[in-house]
C-alpha cells in the first residue's frame, strides 16, 4: 500500500501524488498517468502492483490544477465530469500538467532510471512525456486518446516507446492506429481484441487475457530498458 505525498512543480505548485513503495531496494523509478478519473482506486492497485514488482512508483493527481481531489468511478455521469476536467486541463496554458509530470519523475529518480506509463488521457500523456521531457528511460502507453491524431503523430520520442491498442476502440480507429504505426516504426505498438479501457478490472471493456498479456509486454520492455 502507498500513501499520497506532496510534490511542486518548477512553477511552484503543489499538488499531491501517490506514491507506491516496494518491500525492497527499488529496482528503478516509474510514473503512472491518471486516466480522466483521478488516482482512483484502480490508479492506486496499479501502483501498488508495480511496486510489488520492484519499482517505487509516483502517481501524480493531473487533474489538481482544475480541481483537487478527483476519485471518480465509470459510470456516464462521471465519465462526463472526467472528460470535462481533463478538457479544462488540456486547456491550460503550456506546459500545463506536463510540468507536474516532470515533478514527478524527478522524484521517481531517486530509485535510478526512470519509466512512464499511463492510460486513455494518461496515455496521451504518456506520450507527449516521452517526446518532450527529460529523465525518461522508456514509456508505455495504454490506449492514449488522441495520441493517434496528426499533430501527435508529428511528435517523436525521445526514449524507447511501447504502445497499446485494442481493436474494438471505438475512440481510437484502426485506421488512425495504422498511422502511427506507420510513422512511427520505432514505436512497438501492440494491438489487442479488445476494447478501449481494457486494462481496469473495474470497467465492463475489461479484458482479462488482454490487459495480462500487455502487463506482461510491459514489465518486459520496463525491465530492458530500466536496468
Amino acid at each position: 500500500m502507498g500513501n499520497f505525498i506532496d510534490l511542486k512543480s518548477a512553477d511552484g505548485f503543489t499538488f499531491p501524488a501517490y506514491v507506491a513503495q516496494p518491500a525492497g531496494q527499488p529496482k528503478a523509478g516509474l510514473v503512472v498517468l491518471q486516466e480522466i478519473f483521478g488516482v482512483n482506486s484502480h490508479i492506486r492497485s496499479v501502483a501498488d502492483g508495480y511496486a510489488a514488482d520492484g519499482y517505487l512508483v509516483v502517481a501524480p493527481s493531473t487533474f489538481h490544477r482544475v480541481k483537487p481531489g478527483v476519485d471518480i468511478g465509470y459510470s456516464t455521469d462521471e465519465m462526463n465530469a472526467g472528460f470535462a476536467l481533463k478538457t479544462a486541463v488540456e486547456a491550460l496554458p503550456a506546459p500545463g500538467v506536463l510540468q507536474d509530470i516532470q515533478a514527478a519523475i524527478g522524484h521517481a529518480a531517486q530509485a535510478g532510471k526512470v519509466g512512464i506509463t499511463g492510460f486513455c488521457w494518461g496515455g496521451l500523456l504518456t506520450w507527449r512525456a516521452a517526446c518532450t521531457l527529460d529523465g525518461l528511460s522508456a514509456a508505455v502507453t495504454y490506449y492514449g486518446g488522441g495520441m493517434t491524431t496528426p499533430d501527435e503523430i508529428a511528435r517523436k520520442p525521445k526514449v524507447p516507446t511501447m504502445a497499446h491498442f485494442g481493436d474494438q476502440d471505438h475512440w481510437i480507429s484502426l485506421d488512425s492506429v495504422e498511422a502511427f504505426k506507420k510513422a512511427h516504426p520505432e514505436v512497438e505498438v501492440h494491438v489487442y481484441h479488445a476494447n478501449h479501457g481494457f486494462n481496469c478490472d473495474q470497467r465492463g471493456s475489461y479484458d482479462e487475457a488482454s490487459a495480462k498479456l500487455a502487463r506482461e509486454r510491459t514489465l518486459a520492455f520496463f525491465g530492458t530498458h530500466l536496468a
